[in-house]
Formats: structure tokens, sequence, C-alpha cells
């Protein structure tokens, strides 16, 4: 916003846009000499300075944290074929901005959202009421200063003193109230995206799918991005749109033909800056990726440097990393190019405007027909107009990056749309797998409405099971059935690749591509059918499995080879994830204005079952069950933070799991080589423990020495045949295991 009088210029904080462009917010006024004062120019509304400075990375450094693109493996041999992609045009990019703009307008914030943005346009347009009245202060001014009238210029002078001190307020209270917004925007989007992304285990699909690249960075830095520059903007326009109606009277009482050279001379310039500069958004998108696949690698560096030390493979790390960061270096190079091109232009055009209206209404003070201050008045008129007129001009490389957050924010938002909505599936002849909880009551429902009988004594069972690949839909095997009763062990061994662990994903509702049922029968539960499957109809009883916390809390357990370790203190990984809603990380310093959107966590609807949180004795106490007390004053306690997955070896990462699941005393657990990095001593103790507790397990091994913790076995070889024909399992009771077989009863 000008305040045009030299004075002021002085006051008038720099205006800086968030874009790869120099700065562009004072020019000399035309006919003043270096000792003269400057004269502000003008330019559309700053954007908040944290987004700003954020805006700025993107556009010159782009540099981002990012996640991989493709975790699963895929995404780190990228070919130059990656690096090339195509332009999404104006129409898509303005539905997926109204897509992720809009929620938070009609959320439950939405009262308090209105009411601050109506009062960052109420100041606004004050703002506009004072730039209109130094226009007319700027002109008397200057008349005083030419006609040598001492004292009209002590009295203007007095004039813009009191205008200066009644003017800042507005122009500071604008800023804070537009950041502070900006700010609660981001929190209610940060969220709302959260949930969306954890829900149904969307988080799991993304991951192991490559579905989406980076997609932490994405809710981190282009959520941040996003509301701040889109608030900026939309400040801008409106801006832009009350000074054209105030100043275009102005200018047109002034000299008409001054005006239309005005029009002429944006609309050349608008077209130019789009010629030169249509490649920027794509150029900003690939940056964002290359920069955030270079800084993934340097993060897998740090979480794997014992493995890297072990192999000697920094050598290996090191080409691999610059050949990272050389495709970012070849991006930006591309981009700093077409800047560079862009900015030949914009430069020109910036700079000749401040001469052009001076040099069309000199005749006329020359003629004497306007005063001196006219032609002050004019520029200052022509420089707001013409801002209003030249956004693409002056913002061009901004509005490319900010087309780059909203296409990566509208495919994320798309992805969760689609998993929100329904499961990928595999083909039209694949159903999807069923997933029903049946309580161990008298009577219940089946999934069609009658009903039917439970064996009180059944823990699980499977039904015509059929598993696919979830990507390319390999089947893994076929007419997979079986029962397995309370206090059955299960135990299930195969060559590498022929799809254990990939059943234990299945019976925990991680993949889904496939056919057949899997039953848990759950004591005391009254409702009975749960299905990862979204259904039209929705029977009387039934409940949707939405997330791994609602399986947990009907007493399912999942305990990994490499145990999850969270970001807290010893206490919070032994009570992770049963009792992680109740415990919060000591804060130094408790918010005293927490946003309401900001203290909800849940991601389902599933009903809270848990059992009561356990004492700190009864924390030591299992520790002393699994071996590992002597961590407690080797870490001075409960309560202290450490980088817990570094600190401790794999095998007590182990033994701390099985505290995890001892205290959560659920009906059956999930063991993915659970105690792969132990000895047979502790192996042999904590399967002796969770027996004792009265848990039902299925396990999934290599050793021959698991076989005597459990009573049955299911031998899954792979399978050759494309369609599954062949069947490639076989269950046996333990005690039917020869000794030397120790893989496969397929081998003659």
């Amino acid at each position: 916003m000008q305040l045009p009088i030299p004075i002021l210029c002085f006051l008038t904080p720099t205006l800086t846009l968030p874009s790869p462009q120099p700065s562009r917010c004072i020019a000399s006024a035309p006919g003043c000499g270096s000792s003269s004062f400057a004269l502000a120019r003008r330019l559309p509304l700053p954007l908040p300075r944290s987004v700003a400075s954020a805006m700025r990375r993107r556009g010159r450094r782009r540099a981002a944290p990012p996640t991989p693109a493709a975790a699963a493996g895929g995404e780190a041999t990228a070919t130059d074929a990656d690096d090339k992609r195509d332009g999404t045009d104006l129409k898509t990019l303005a539905t997926r901005f109204w897509k992720v703009a809009a929620p938070y307008w009609w959320s439950e914030d939405k009262t308090q959202a209105r009411l601050r943005l109506a009062a960052v346009f109420t100041l606004t347009l004050a703002i506009t009421g004072i730039s209109v009245g130094f226009n007319f202060l700027g002109r008397d001014f200057y008349n005083a200063l030419a006609d040598k009238d001492q004292e009209k210029f002590t009295t203007q002078l007095l004039y813009y003193l009191g205008a200066f001190a009644g003017g800042i307020p507005f122009f500071v209270l604008r800023d804070y109230a537009r950041e502070t917004l900006s700010l609660r925007w981001r929190s209610w989007m940060t969220s709302y995206y959260m949930k969306r992304y954890f829900k149904n285990r969307t988080f799991y699909r993304i991951q192991s799918q490559s579905m989406i690249d980076n997609p932490d960075q994405r809710i981190n830095d282009d959520l941040s991005a996003f509301t701040g520059t889109a608030l900026g903007f939309s400040l801008t326009f409106f801006n832009a749109a009350v000074d054209l109606i105030s100043f275009s009277n102005i200018l047109y009482g002034i000299y008409p033909p001054l005006f239309i050279v005005l029009i002429v001379y944006s609309l050349g310039g608008t077209a130019i800056s789009v010629f030169l500069g249509k490649n920027l958004v794509n150029l900003n998108f690939m940056q964002e990726k290359k920069e955030a696949d270079f800084r993934y690698g340097l993060v897998r560096v740090r979480e794997n440097a014992e493995s890297i030390a072990f192999y000697g493979g920094e050598e290996n790390e090191t080409q691999l990393l610059l050949d990272r960061f050389r495709r970012a270096f070849d991006n930006l190079s591309e981009l700093l190019i077409a800047s560079r091109n862009l900015e030949f232009f914009t430069n020109g055009y910036r700079y000749l405007i401040q001469i052009l209206p001076v040099a069309v209404v000199a005749p006329m003070y020359f003629s004497g027909k306007i005063e001196f201050g006219v032609i002050n008045q004019s520029v200052s008129a022509f420089n707001h107009i013409l801002s209003d007129f030249s956004l693409i001009v002056f913002q061009f490389q901004s509005i490319s990056a900010f087309s780059a957050v909203i296409d990566r924010l509208g495919e994320f938002d798309d992805l969760l749309d689609e998993n929100e909505s329904s499961l990928p599936s595999q083909g039209g002849s694949i159903d999807g797998i069923n997933i029903i909880f049946k309580s161990s009551g008298p009577s219940v429902l089946s999934s069609n409405g009658s009903p039917t009988q439970s064996d009180p004594c059944v823990v699980l069972e499977i039904c015509n099971l059929t598993l696919l690949t979830p990507r390319s839909g390999n089947i893994l095997f076929a007419d997979l059935t079986m029962e397995l009763k309370d206090k059955d062990h299960l135990l299930v061994m195969g060559p590498s690749g022929s799809g254990k662990t990939s059943l234990l994903r299945a019976l925990a509702g991680l993949w889904t591509s496939g056919t057949g049922d899997i039953i848990y029968h759950v004591r005391g539960l009254e409702s009975n059918l749960v299905s990862d499957e979204p259904s039209d109809k929705k029977i009387e009883g039934e409940e949707l499995l939405q997330s791994s916390k609602q399986r947990r809390d009907n007493g399912i357990f999942f305990v990994p080879q490499r145990p999850y370790m969270v970001l807290g203190t010893l206490r919070q990984q032994l009570l992770y994830p049963t009792w992680t809603e109740n415990v919060r990380p000591n804060d130094d310093a408790q918010s005293t204005d927490t946003l309401p959107f900001l203290s909800e966590a849940s991601t389902s609807d599933a009903t809270d079952t848990k059992l009561e949180m356990p004492s700190t004795d009864e924390l030591i106490r299992v520790l002393e069950v699994v071996r590992l007390d002597y961590i407690l004053p080797r870490f001075n306690g409960l309560d202290s933070m450490h980088d817990w997955a570094s600190v401790l070896s794999l095998g007590e990462q182990q033994r701390l799991a099985f505290a995890r699941l001892l205290l959560a005393k659920p009906t059956l657990v999930l063991l993915d080589e659970s105690t792969s990095a132990l000895d047979e001593p502790n192996e042999a103790h904590l399967y002796s423990q969770i027996e004792a507790a009265g848990i039902t397990y299925i396990s999934i091994g290599h050793r021959k020495t698991l076989q005597k913790f459990h009573n049955k076995a299911l031998f899954i070889s792979k399978t050759d045949s494309p369609d599954g024909n062949l069947c490639n399992w076989e269950l046996r009771s333990s005690s039917q295991i020869p000794a030397e077989e120790s893989s496969s009863p397929f081998s003659s």
C-alpha cells in the first residue's frame, strides 16, 4: 500500500514477495536526485513473514522436509523418466484449490474463522482509505513545496505526522490479524489431514503401495505454505479490487489518456509474463520432489548409521546422495534459467513505470494545465492501479510456486478421499477379504442377517481365504481354511517369499486383496460384523473395522520382528499402543490457548474398552518378567527420554515388545519372528510367559526350536500356478513335524 510522500517512504516497511525475485519494493521517484527522498511504490499485500520465508525457499531453493516417495524401494532408483511431468491445467488447479481450501470455512471453527476474516478485510478497507487520504495529502504537500509556501508546508507536515500516528496501527493490526488467522487455519487443516491420513490405515497403504511421494512434507510444509499464501493472495485480490475503484476515478479525472496507457501496458505485460514463465509451475513441482528425495537419503543414513558402518558403505552412500543432489541441481539450474528470462522482462517492466506516467502528464504541467503536486498524485494513482492490473507480472513466480503447492495438496486430498470411500481392489472378480467379529455368546447375526451359533472355545476361523499381493495381484495361496481354538498355538512356516507375513497382514486387516472370511470370536462383543469393506447396507449390530485400535480393543495384538519405538519415555514405550491417549509428554510450558481441534486425536468410532492403566510397580514388575529390569538404573527410571531405537539392541526391543504384550493381555497375538534376535533360553522364557497368561498365539518363524511352543503348524510353499489352483498349504499337528523338516512338507 503506497503512502505517497517522501517522509513516509522511510517509515513504510519494505514489502517482500515470496518468490525468487530480488526486492522490488522501493524505486526512486522520477525527477528526484540521489539525495532526494525515495518514493515507495505500492505492491500487492505481503504474505505472512513465516510463509514468505517458506515460499522463498520453494521458489529459489525449494528445500522442503521430505519422506520417500516409495519407501518400499522403488523410488530410490528413479530414472530420468521420472524427471518430467505433465502440467496441470488451470481448471484442475482451481478445482483442487477449492476442495482443499473450503472445508475449514464450514467446519466447527467456522464462526471464529469468518469473524477473523471479516476483521482482516475491514482493516484492509481502512488501509485503502488511508492510502487515498495520503494521495491527496501528497498533492497538497508538493503544491506547497512548489509554491514555496512555508506556512502551508508546515501545516501539511503536521497533517502527515498525525496521519502516521493514526495510520500505522492499522497496518500492524492488519498484518497481525492475517497471520493469526493463517496460523489458526493451518492448525485446523493439520488436524483434519492427520485424522484422514491415519484413518482406515491410509498411511500404511500409501507407504506400502507407493501411492504418492512425501506425504509428511505435504502435511507440514505444503499446508503451511497453502494457508498463508492463499490468505495473502485473497487479500491481495480484494485490496486490488478496492484500490482499482478508489484510484481509477482519481487517475481518470487527472488525464484520461493516461488511464488508457495503463490498461494497454498492464495487459501486454501480463501476456508476456505468462508466455515467458509457462514452465515454472512444473519446474517448481519437480524441484520440491527432488529436494525431498535428497533429504530423505540423508535421513536414511542417520537412521541406518550402524549398518552402513558395518558394511563399510560410505562410498556407496556418498555416490547415491550425490546422484540425488545432482538431480536437484539440474532441475534447479533449469528453474534459475527460466526465472532469469522472466526477470529480464519484469525488471524492465517494473522500472519503466517510474517514468511512464510522468512522461505522459509532463506536457500538461509544462503548458500550465496542472500543478506540480498533480504529477505526484498521478504517479501515485498510476502505480496503485498498475499494481492491481499487474498482479500476474509482479507475482508470477510466487503464483507458480503456489500452484505447485495446490497441485501436491490436491493429489494428496484426492488420495485420502479414495481411501475413505473404498479400498483398492484388484479386479472385477475380487470381492475383498471380510473380517468378521463374532461374540462368544449363544447367538449372533451373520453377514446376511440370519442367526448363527458361535463355539465358545473357538478363537479364530479362516474360511476359503485366497490372498493376493495388493499391487500386482499375484496369488500367494488359495482356499486356506482352518480353525484355531482357545489355548491352540499355531506356527506358520515356509520358505521366504511364500506369504507367511502376508498372512499376518491379512489377519490384521492390512491386506484386503483377495476373497474369503477371517472370523474372530471375541468374548463379550455385542455386535458381530466388522469389515474393512464399506457397505451401502448396514445390518443391525454391524460395526466397520476402521482402525488398528478397534482391532486391539477386541483383543487382537500384533508384535513385529522389529518393534516400533515411540518418541517418548520408557513408560510410554511400555504403555504403547494400548494406553497412548492417556499418557502425555511432560511439556516445559503448558499451552494456555489450546485450540479444541488440536486436542482431538481419535481417528475411528471404535468403542473404548481398554483395561485400567498399569501402575508404576506393575511396569517395573513386567520388566522383571521379560528380564529387562537392568535398563532402569541404566536410563534413570521410567521417565527418561532417549532415542530408544538406537540405545536399545534389537533383542532388548523385542523383550520390550513382549512386556507391552503381557500388559495388554489380549486374547490372540500375532508374532512375526518376534524372537529372532533372542537367544534360545530367553525365547523359551518369553513363550512360557505368554502361554501362562492364557494368550492364544500365532507365530511366524524359521527356527526349529519354535516347534515345541506350538501344537499346530501351517506350512506354506511358493506357488508357480498363476491361477492359484494348486494347493500350496498344509495344516498339521506339531507332533507330526519330522525333526529334519523345517520349511515345507512339499519336498517330495
